[in-house]
């Protein structure tokens, strides 16, 4: 499904209500958030495929971070674009840190110059034509029955390394890198 929002959870409501999932077709969405399956329930959505690039059960730091975030966010766990704009905040601030200066290009250079390691992601970096790679993850929204709690929406089949998530920057157009 190459939609997003309402018209993706109505898309979803509408094979499970025409019997397509239970006929065996499968269910694969690009722009699918824990939020949407969440809304949907698990009834309803179980089996959807989709990538995401961050959950929030996948180690004790995104755990973490996602439960701090619930606490202050309606009891909702944070969907991968909170996460990382969370992540690039930091990131940015601890740029500006070890920089010592809120100057934007040496500010961008330092983020190019530090890896990526925190709750959002392991080994990320920013390239230089300004783009952030890091794995994405293949994920499958879980049956009712395979749910250890009311956010436990995801089965992660996949790590799909960042090398092979992104388009390599040799392929790429972008007038800030110089070939």
């Amino acid at each position: 499904m190459a939609n997003a929002g309402t018209d993706t959870i109505n898309a979803i409501k509408q094979a499970g209500e025409f019997g397509l999932t239970r006929g065996g077709q499968r269910l694969v969405g690009m722009f699918v958030n824990i939020t949407d399956a969440k809304a949907l329930g698990l009834a309803t959505a179980q089996g959807v495929v989709a990538t995401e690039a961050w959950y929030w059960d996948r180690d004790d730091d995104s755990r973490a971070f996602a439960h701090r975030f619930a606490e202050r966010h309606r009891r909702a766990m944070p969907t991968q674009y909170q996460a990382g704009v969370y992540s690039a905040v930091r990131r940015w601030l601890k740029a500006i840190e070890a920089s010592g200066t809120d100057e934007a290009m040496a500010v961008a250079a330092k983020m190019r110059a530090m890896l990526v390691d925190d709750m959002f992601a392991r080994g990320g970096r920013v390239r230089e034509d300004g783009r952030h790679v890091h794995d994405m993850h293949l994920v499958e929204v879980n049956k009712p029955e395979e749910s250890r709690c009311p956010w436990d929406i995801y089965r992660v089949l996949a790590a799909i390394p960042a090398e092979q998530a992104f388009r390599p920057l040799s392929e790429g157009q972008c007038p800030l890198v110089r070939q």
